[in-house]
């Protein structure tokens, strides 16, 4: 199975790449996870480029979520809201139906994250993707469930995490 992650956040070794990576590892051998690092290069959503020829990077960006089995989906909060890259590259895909019946995994790690949460999690309806509440994870306080390395160090998320994977493995069998 063909997984794409894709961390909302453009920082270098964010915490949530971090998860995403720690979920790479630790998911069944039979998901291949490749984790999207092109969000920032999607160029600014503009309907008037919207069309049969849209930009590359969009294409590419595109392509690699219709050839996804299922997508996972790691973001922070900004402002009590989705980070602007995550949902510019979103919004490139409402004219289309790629994530249509789409399974997902969700999850919003972050300071507090329940707003920026339940926007991802509005979002992703309105793109009819596939997914239920085990298959979504908020993770209020992230950073000091990390150590400076980017370890998750907190029993409890690592329990989470794990039961979360298990859950997402499910939504295929």
């Amino acid at each position: 199975m063909k997984i794409l992650a894709i961390a909302g956040s453009t920082r270098h070794n964010s915490s949530n790449f971090k998860i995403l990576k720690f979920i790479s590892e630790n998911i069944n051998s039979q998901f291949n996870v490749e984790i999207f690092e092109g969000l920032a290069e999607i160029p600014h959503f503009n309907p008037d480029f919207d069309t049969d020829n849209p930009p590359e990077n969009v294409v590419s960006f595109r392509d690699k979520i219709m050839s996804a089995d299922g997508i996972l989906i790691c973001t922070p909060e900004y402002v009590f809201s989705l980070p602007g890259s995550l949902k510019n590259a979103l919004e490139w895909c409402v004219s289309t139906t790629i994530f249509s019946k789409k399974k997902v995994g969700l999850i919003t790690a972050s300071a507090s994250g329940e707003m920026g949460h339940e926007q991802l999690l509005l979002i992703m309806k309105t793109l009819e993707t596939e997914f239920e509440k085990d298959q979504q994870l908020l993770i209020s306080g992230i950073r000091g469930k990390m150590d400076a390395d980017g370890k998750i160090i907190n029993s409890e998320t690592v329990i989470a995490l794990q039961n979360f994977i298990q859950d997402f493995e499910n939504q295929f069998l």
